[in-house]
C-alpha cells in the first residue's frame, strides 16, 4: 500500500487547514467557489510533492502561496465576471466569516490584488512583513508601501463599520 504514514499526515494537515485556507483565499478573491477549487488544487499540488515539502518544514506557506496564485491567475482570467459578481455582493454561505469579516471583504475589493494579498497575509493571517514579502516576490519595503496604502484606503472604506474585529485587526499592526 505504500506510505500510510504519509497519507495519515497529510489528512491531518488537511483537516486542520483547509477552511481556513479557503476563508484567506475568499478574502482575496471575492469568489467562494474560486477560492474552494484554487485551494483544492494546491492540495493535491501539495499531495504530490508531501515527502519532499514536509522534509523542508511547515508545508502551509507553499500550499497557501500555490492556492493564492491558482486564484489570481483564474480570477484575473474571469475578471469581467469577478467585476460583475463584486457589483452584486458576496455569498451568503461564507466558511468561518463574521459579518465584520464580509464588510472587510467587500472593502478589500477597493485594493489593487498586490495590496489586497499583504492586507490579508499580514492583518488576518498575522504573518509578519518579512514572510509576506517572501511569499508574494516582493521587498519587505514594496509590502510595507502596499499595507500602508492598503489601511489608508480601508480605513476610509469601514469608517462607517462598527466592527471590533477590522478595529483592533488593522490597529494591532501598527
Amino acid at each position: 500500500m505504500g506510505m500510510p504514514t504519509q497519507s495519515g499526515e497529510f489528512d491531518a494537515f488537511y483537516a486542520a487547514t483547509a477552511k481556513r485556507l479557503v476563508a484567506t483565499v475568499y478574502a482575496m478573491t471575492g469568489d467562494l467557489g474560486e477560492a474552494e477549487d484554487a485551494v483544492q488544487e494546491a492540495y493535491v499540488r501539495a499531495w504530490q510533492r508531501w515527502s519532499r515539502l514536509t522534509r523542508e518544514g511547515d508545508p502551509l506557506p507553499w500550499v497557501r502561496t500555490v492556492a493564492t496564485r491558482l486564484a489570481i491567475s483564474t480570477w484575473r482570467r474571469k475578471l469581467g465576471r469577478v467585476r460583475a459578481h463584486f457589483r452584486h455582493g458576496a455569498q451568503a454561505d461564507v466558511p468561518e466569516l463574521s459579518a465584520d469579516r464580509v464588510a472587510l471583504v467587500a472593502a478589500l475589493r477597493e485594493l489593487t490584488p498586490d495590496q489586497r494579498r499583504a492586507v490579508v497575509l499580514h492583518h488576518l493571517l498575522d504573518l509578519p512583513v518579512e514572510q509576506v514579502a517572501r511569499e508574494t516576490g516582493a521587498s519587505n519595503g514594496a509590502v510595507r508601501t502596499r499595507l500602508s496604502r492598503a489601511r489608508k484606503i480601508l480605513g476610509e472604506r469601514l469608517a462607517d463599520v462598527d466592527s471590533t474585529f477590522i478595529n483592533e485587526r488593522m490597529s494591532s499592526h501598527g
